[in-house]
Order: structure tokens, then C-alpha cells, then sequence
């Protein structure tokens, strides 16, 4: 909200309206809101579910000293959802489809641990939500991500492609002398079914390969694959997450680290100029997710103040899916 706000007085020439085009700018104070609101605010949310008896249920592993944590405050997720949703609702572009889509994912995915968590500690079922519904509620979010992105129109990657010289296109590359001396290297956004998978021929995988044994009349079938591929993965990350909780810092501290190796991605897949460089996929837009990225690494970071050792909060399902 204030990125468009600031946009509309930099109409006016007003002094450093400007700096909310930049994304590092943006995110630096994404980041630095969602610590202040995780560490100042998170103590008296932990205070508040104290006193609403919200404690932790613990599976028995036979680790040592877990069933200390019986009792523990749970539901911390909370001062995570809100840590995130409140500095990228002010500093992101909230136009963009990537930013809409991981609001999306938090919100849903926090409403579904949080009836979990509802359900472990208000109606006293160890076992929580069933499995089939929290299952059911991933895939469908899972379809409604991966039908956005195979059909939403903005959703594009760039490719170099040759054209004859003289062709109009939009931005010219380099020529290429080897290939054809009357050719020219150009790029193009197009809508495609790759990803950046290490190992693989130019680092990419193209999801149509899998049904590529069934001809040329598969092409029609590749949304189809595309979309059980995001399934698998949100669902995958999704339980993963999920199962790292219950332990001092392990969920927070993880995420955490995973959080800035992917917001690293995400800034280079979105910079022309660097994704050529390292041969990476450039994949326009997807700068504003270091917006989302940075709010998510300062929720990890502030939560994680009040989760390490002695855990004074664990973020339960609310946090966790």
C-alpha cells in the first residue's frame, strides 16, 4: 500500500519517492518491519496464549527431554502470518501475480494449520484436522497455483531465439556470426513448462518431456503435468515443514536459511542482466518476490528469538504448513 502511495507522490517530486521503486529498498524495510513485529509483539502473543492454556501436544520419538516441552505454547504461527502478510501488503506491489499467489499460499495454508491447531487444543484431539482434509486443501491450492501459472498471462519466461536480420522483435541480444551470418539473436517472452533444474542441458528441465514419448499430440496434456508437478512440490515442502516442528529453533532456524537461498534465486531469476551472467532462466516479475522473501526471513528470525532453546513458543500447524 505504500509502494503505491509513495508512487503517487513522486507525481509531485517529493524528495526519496522514489526509493520505492527499488527493490532492495523495499525489501530492506520489509525485513526490518517483520523483525519489529515478530520480537516486540511476539512476547505478548506468547503471553496471550499462556493465558488461553494453548500448549503443545508431543508425539513420543524417544528424544531425550522431549516430553519436557508438554505444555509449550503453541499456535506461534500467528506472529509468523502476521510478521509476513502486514510489511508485504505496505511494501509490495501488490499487482504483481507472483506476490498475489504467495499471499494466497499463506493465508490458505495458515488457515488450514490453524484449524489443525484449533482442533488439537481446543477440542482436545491429539490428532487434529485428518490427514484427508489438510491433503485435500494443498492440492487444491496446489491446482489453483499451477493453473494460474501455466494460463495467467504475465507468468512468462525469456528466451534468446534466432530470427532472420530485420525481423521485428523485441530486443536484440547479440549477432551470431557461427549459426547464420543474416541472423540475429533476439529474445521473446513466451509461456513455457521449464525450470531450472541443476544437471540437465542449460540447467533446465522441461516438464513436457515426460509425456514427450507419447508424440506430438501431447502438447495438449502438458497443464495437466505441469500442474501435478506443483502439487507435489507445494504439498512435499508444504508436510516437510510441517514435520520439523515440535524442536527448539529446527523449524525457524531452517526456514530461515532456506529462506535467503531462495530470495538469492529470486533476485537473480528476476534480473535480466545477472540471469544471463550465471546462465540462469530469467523469469520477468519475479524480483518482487524478494519483498515476500525478506518479510519472511525477518518472521524466521524474530520467531526464532523466542523458539530456540528453551522454546518459549513452537509456531504449531498455523505456522508450520
Amino acid at each position: 500500500m505504500l509502494y503505491y502511495l509513495f508512487e503517487y507522490l513522486e507525481k509531485f517530486g517529493i524528495p526519496g519517492a522514489g526509493m520505492f521503486h527499488y527493490i532492495s529498498f523495499r525489501a530492506g524495510m520489509s525485513i526490518i518491519l517483520s523483525l519489529i513485529i515478530s520480537m516486540l509483539f511476539g512476547k505478548r502473543i506468547i503471553y496471550l496464549l499462556q493465558r488461553k492454556q494453548i500448549g503443545e501436544t508431543v508425539r513420543d520419538l524417544g528424544l531425550e527431554g522431549q516430553m519436557q516441552k508438554k505444555g509449550t505454547p503453541t499456535m506461534g504461527g500467528v506472529i509468523i502470518l502476521a510478521s509476513i502478510l502486514i510489511p508485504v501488503l505496505l511494501f509490495g506491489d501488490l499487482s504483481n501475480i507472483y506476490v498475489i499467489l504467495m499471499l494466497l499460499s499463506t493465508v490458505w495454508l495458515g488457515f488450514v494449520g490453524f484449524l489443525d491447531d484449533y482442533i488439537k487444543v481446543f477440542k482436545k484431539n491429539k490428532q487434529g484436522l485428518r490427514g484427508t482434509f489438510k491433503m485435500l486443501g494443498q492440492i487444491v491450492l496446489g491446482s489453483i497455483i499451477g493453473l494460474t501459472m501455466y494460463f495467467h498471462t504475465d507468468i512468462v519466461v525469456r528466451e534468446k531465439v534466432l530470427q532472420p536480420d530485420g525481423t521485428p522483435m523485441m530486443q536484440v541480444v547479440e549477432s551470431d556470426q557461427t549459426a547464420d551470418p543474416n541472423a540475429i539473436v533476439v529474445t521473446r517472452d513466451v509461456k513455457s513448462t521449464k525450470g531450472n533444474v541443476p544437471f540437465f542441458k542449460n540447467n533446465e528441465f522441461d516438464y513436457a518431456r515426460i509425456i514427450g514419448f507419447m508424440g506430438e499430440g501431447s502438447r495438449k496434456y502438458v497443464w495437466i503435468v505441469f500442474v501435478l508437478a506443483v502439487i507435489f512440490i507445494l504439498t512435499a515442502v508444504s508436510n516437510g515443514a510441517n514435520l520439523t516442528d515440535g524442536l527448539d529453533g529446527l523449524a525457524a532456524g531452517s526456514s530461515a536459511i532456506i529462506g535467503v537461498t531462495l530470495g538469492i534465486l529470486a533476485y537473480v531469476s528476476g534480473n535480466t542482466i545477472i540471469a544471463d551472467y550465471l546462465n540462469i532462466m530469467y523469469i520477468p516479475h519475479t524480483g518482487e518476490l524478494v519483498i515476500f522473501i525478506a518479510a519472511f526471513i525477518g518472521a524466521m528470525i524474530g520467531f526464532l528469538w523466542y523458539n530456540s532453546f528453551p522454546a518459549q513458543v513452537f509456531m504449531g500447524d498455523t505456522g508450520s504448513l
